[in-house]
C-alpha cells in the first residue's frame, strides 16, 4: 500500500527522450481508440502567473488516473531563481483509488511536451527537413532540440536561435553545435524562421511572434507557448493559411493559438485539419502536399502526463532505491 515519491532528479535518471516519444505516441493512439480520456483544464489565476490543473484516466487495460497541478510563473527565473513551472502529478489506480505515486512535474512536463512536438513532426514535417528554428531559447527549447534529434528520422544540419535574452540564444546555439549542427543566433524571429523547415515557438508571448511572411512553404511549426487564454504566438493570418493540428481541439480553442485565430475571425474550430490523435492513428492524413504549412497547436494534455508518469512509475516499482511512503501510517522508508 506504499506510495512512491519521485523527485525531479530521480525522474531525470529514469528515461531518455526516445522513451518519452514512444510513450506519448502510444498515448495519442490510445486516445484515438477511446482507451484514454482527457478532462477539461482548470485554471487558478494568481499574481504574476497561475495554476493549471489537468487530469486524464485510462478506460481499459491497466486502469490509472493522473491529476497534475502546475504552477506557471514566467518571472520566476529572473526574479527568484526558481523554475517557471513547478508542481506534481498524482498517479492513482483508477480501479480502487490507491495513490500509486506523487511525481515532480518539471522534468516530465518538459520531456512530454517536447516528445509531443517530436511525434507531430514525425507525421507532419517534410522528410527532407534540415533546419530547425527556435523562437524562445529557454528551458523548454533544449528539450525540444534533444527530442527532435532523438527521432532519428530527419537529417537536421542547422539550427537558428532567437531569444530576447542573447545569453539564452547563445546557450542553445552551443548545445546545437555540440550535436554537430550549424547553429547560429538570429537577429529576429523572421530571420530565424525564414529558411527553416521545422520551427519551435516556446515563449510566454501575449502577442504573435511570427506571421505568414516569416514562413516558407512546407514548414512545420510546433507552437508550444500558448498554454493559457492570455498567450499567443502564431499570427491569426498564418493560422488561417496553415493546416492546423491541435493536441485537443476544444482545449486549443479555449487556450491555444487556435483561440486567438477564432477570436480574430480568421478561423473556426471546424477549420482544423485534424487532431494529433487522428493523424497518429491514420484516421486523418498527415502531410500530403510538400508545400503545405502545418501548425501543431500544443496546449499540453493530461494524457501525456498520464503516459509519462505511468512509464516512470513502472520503472521505479522495480527499483528498491525509490522512495516509498505509507501515507496512512507514520514512517517513510527507502525501500518496500
Amino acid at each position: 500500500m506504499s506510495t512512491l515519491v519521485l523527485s525531479r532528479a530521480y525522474v531525470a535518471g529514469c528515461a531518455q527522450p526516445s522513451d518519452y516519444i514512444r510513450a506519448i505516441e502510444s498515448a495519442f493512439l490510445a486516445l484515438a481508440n477511446g482507451d484514454l480520456q482527457s478532462l477539461p483544464v482548470g485554471h487558478i489565476p494568481a499574481p504574476g502567473g497561475g495554476f493549471h490543473i489537468k487530469a486524464a484516466v485510462s478506460a481499459h487495460g491497466e486502469r490509472r488516473a493522473a491529476i497534475k497541478i502546475n504552477g506557471n510563473f514566467p518571472d520566476n527565473p529572473g526574479l527568484r531563481g526558481l523554475p517557471t513551472i513547478q508542481g506534481c502529478i498524482v498517479l492513482t489506480d483508477a480501479a480502487d483509488g490507491r495513490l500509486l505515486a506523487v511525481v515532480d512535474t518539471i522534468e516530465i512536463t518538459a520531456q512530454r511536451t517536447a516528445a509531443a512536438s517530436a511525434v507531430a513532426a514525425r507525421h507532419l514535417a517534410r522528410r527532407d527537413a534540415a533546419t530547425i528554428a527556435f523562437i524562445g531559447c529557454g528551458f523548454q527549447s533544449r528539450y525540444h532540440l534533444e527530442a527532435l534529434l532523438a527521432l532519428g528520422e530527419f537529417t537536421f544540419r542547422a539550427a537558428r536561435c532567437f531569444d530576447h535574452d542573447p545569453t539564452r540564444a547563445e546557450q542553445l546555439r552551443l548545445l546545437g553545435i555540440g550535436h554537430g549542427l550549424d547553429a547560429l543566433v538570429a537577429s529576429s524571429p523572421g530571420d530565424a524562421c525564414r529558411n527553416a523547415d521545422v520551427i519551435v515557438t516556446c515563449t510566454p508571448a501575449k502577442l504573435p511572434v511570427i506571421g505568414p511572411k516569416d514562413i516558407k512553404p512546407g514548414a512545420f511549426i510546433a507552437a508550444v507557448g500558448a498554454d493559457s487564454p492570455a498567450k499567443s504566438e502564431i499570427a491569426p493570418e498564418l493560422m488561417a493559411i496553415a493546416r492546423v493540428v491541435p493536441d485537443i481541439t476544444a482545449q486549443a480553442a479555449a487556450m491555444g493559438d487556435l483561440r486567438a485565430a477564432i477570436q480574430a475571425g480568421s478561423m473556426r474550430a471546424s477549420d482544423v485539419h485534424a487532431e494529433l490523435a487522428q493523424v497518429v492513428s491514420s484516421a486523418r492524413p498527415g502531410r500530403v502536399r510538400e508545400a503545405d504549412i502545418f501548425v501543431f497547436d500544443s496546449t499540453g494534455t493530461a494524457i501525456q502526463d498520464l503516459a509519462a508518469a505511468a512509464m516512470i512509475y513502472d520503472r521505479a516499482c522495480v527499483d528498491p532505491a525509490a522512495l516509498r511512503i505509507d501515507l496512512n501510517g507514520l514512517h517513510a522508508t527507502a525501500s518496500a
